[in-house]
């Protein structure tokens, strides 16, 4: 069956791609404005619902700069959403004054991050994906270095393509048959489109149901083969019933979708037949409720067990899962798939539920990919260093990392509550440069602790924790760390007992000279690289 994941919506615009600026072209205006088929509302709804969204971006270049980097002002930029100008290239991310070749390490003249700002007598070109969905689209791009004779440039830009429903997963559980979720009444008087995906072991119970006086309308799964939409609009109820050929409380996951207008109401499940009524010629057509919408249970039926996410009714998405959060006997997504793969999801992974499976939660780890083994690193060239400010117990890592690197110019953040009796690093590197500080954790006190590769190449540690004159050193002699290979450096501390691991050695344990303290006082900040 078509998985829904692989849909992509593509918005196109009206700039013709390869086109010219500079040089002979009559095209002396260096503002290129890109006019959308949607307006710039609908792309908004577009983007933020999707899981993931990307816009191809190239420029060629003949005498003509782009980023002009390493250091300068950018000749070019782009415009994207809420007309904010934009310094990134394609295949690059916000912040970074570097296209593509320039994150690769690969660009035409080692001396630049982008292949155009090398000023080559010879068309070169720099492209890439934009994927930053929040900036996206964009709307318009200034040429800066087309000036100059000989100086020609090529733009193109690609549509907006999205991918994935970010509340495809959005899925609340139905653990007794008695519970319910209730929200406001469903505005549906003229036409109704409902959509939603089920899995149960049950046999039978309400998916939703929405009362008036005498108006209704509901959905309910009528026996382990039958999926019942009924509802009236004052001429007398009216039923449509699916029957499908195979079980549907096989706990897995079945598609419904309703719909129901002045003409006609119709009834699918899955991939089988449409069920289709026409609605009488003469008679009643709006459809007035009064009641709030309940779903998974109704008034004194047999309530739902089981899963339901995705519901959409004309185009909304309900939020299950918030309102699952704070309903007695309703638990927000979906459990199953975690129970029993749950331990692929490595190196403190958080294994969330997946339609068809489950995916991995990286955010709280040091690592990414489907199952968080994938490093994440950076390349430091020598004299650049990255700083993350200690928050208080509670902000993600990944969170404060994006925006120390967005913006080093960061307030004071201040966490002076914290203070640590036991703390746990652990990070790979390579380098083959000798002396150098790995990482640097600095305090509002005078307490710190480092580690840093000695003149001999040969690991350190170093802890200052208050009470001794001296840092406690850490010496790992006999081992060259400097060689260029990775190595893995793990180091626990439980009040005064230290254990460090490198690599695949064994773990060597160390203790604090009896006079240190054993609290880490108000950590402030993290350093990579340099201690500033």
């Amino acid at each position: 069956s078509l998985s829904e994941d692989k849909v992509w919506t593509t918005v196109y615009h009206d700039l013709q791609m390869q086109t010219s600026v500079g040089g002979n072209s009559l095209e002396k205006l260096p503002v290129l404005q890109l006019n959308y088929s949607a307006t710039m509302d609908q792309i908004s709804a577009i983007t933020s619902s999707a899981e993931y969204c990307e816009q191809f971006i190239s420029y060629s270049c003949k005498m003509s700069r782009l980023l002009n980097t390493p250091e300068g002002n950018p000749y070019t930029w782009w415009v994207g959403k809420a007309n904010e100008k934009h310094y990134y290239w394609g295949g690059s991310g916000p912040g970074i004054q570097k296209c593509a070749c320039g994150i690769e390490r690969n660009c035409t003249d080692p001396k630049y991050y982008c292949n155009c700002d090398a000023d080559y007598k010879q068309w070169r070109k720099d492209t890439g994906m934009l994927s930053y969905k929040e900036h996206l689209p964009v709307s318009q791009v200034v040429v800066g270095d087309v000036d100059r004779p000989g100086s020609e440039a090529k733009i193109s830009v690609g549509p907006v393509r999205c991918q994935g429903d970010r509340n495809y997963w959005n899925a609340a559980s139905f653990v007794t048959s008695s519970s319910y979720l209730h929200f406001s009444t469903f505005q549906g008087e003229t036409s109704a489109d409902i959509s939603f995906y089920f899995k149960t072991s049950a046999s039978d119970g309400v998916f939703l149901e929405n009362l008036g006086n005498t108006d209704f309308i509901k959905l309910e799964l009528k026996s382990a083969t039958e999926v019942s939409f009924s509802f009236d609009v004052g001429n007398g109820p009216v039923e449509i019933v699916v029957r499908s050929p195979n079980q549907l409380n096989d706990d897995q996951w079945h598609r419904v979708n309703a719909e129901r207008n002045v003409k006609q109401a119709s009834l699918q499940v899955d991939q089988l037949p449409l069920e289709v009524r026409k609605a009488p010629t003469e008679g009643h057509t709006r459809l007035e409720l009064y009641s709030q919408l309940y779903v998974g249970a109704a008034g004194g039926q047999r309530g739902f067990l089981g899963c339901i996410r995705s519901l959409r009714m004309n185009g909304v998405t309900l939020d299950l899962e918030e309102r699952a959060k704070v309903t007695p006997g309703v638990k927000p997504g979906c459990s199953g798939h975690c129970t029993s793969y749950g331990m692929y999801c490595a190196n403190g992974g958080k294994c969330v539920e997946k339609y068809n499976g489950y995916s991995c939660d990286c955010s709280k780890t040091a690592y990414d990919g489907p199952f968080c083994i994938k490093d994440v690193g950076a390349f430091f060239e020598e004299g650049m260093w990255l700083r993350y400010n200690f928050h208080s117990p509670g902000t993600s890592m990944k969170d404060l990392v994006s925006r120390t690197l967005l913006s080093s110019a960061d307030p004071e953040i201040t966490a002076p509550d914290l203070n640590l009796n036991k703390e746990e690093v652990s990070f790979s590197f390579s380098t083959t440069k000798s002396p150098c500080v790995l990482l640097y954790i600095s305090s509002y006190t005078q307490d710190f602790m480092a580690v840093l590769v000695k003149p001999s190449g040969n690991l350190q540690i170093r802890y200052s924790l208050g009470g001794t004159k001296e840092p406690y050193n850490i010496d790992v002699d006999h081992r060259n760390m400097a060689n260029g290979q990775p190595h893995t450096v793990n180091i626990t501390r439980n009040g005064r007992d230290i254990v460090l691991q490198l690599d695949h050695y064994p773990p060597t344990s160390y203790s604090l000279p009896a006079a240190s303290d054993i609290q880490f006082n108000s950590p402030k900040a993290l350093f990579l690289g340099k201690v500033i």
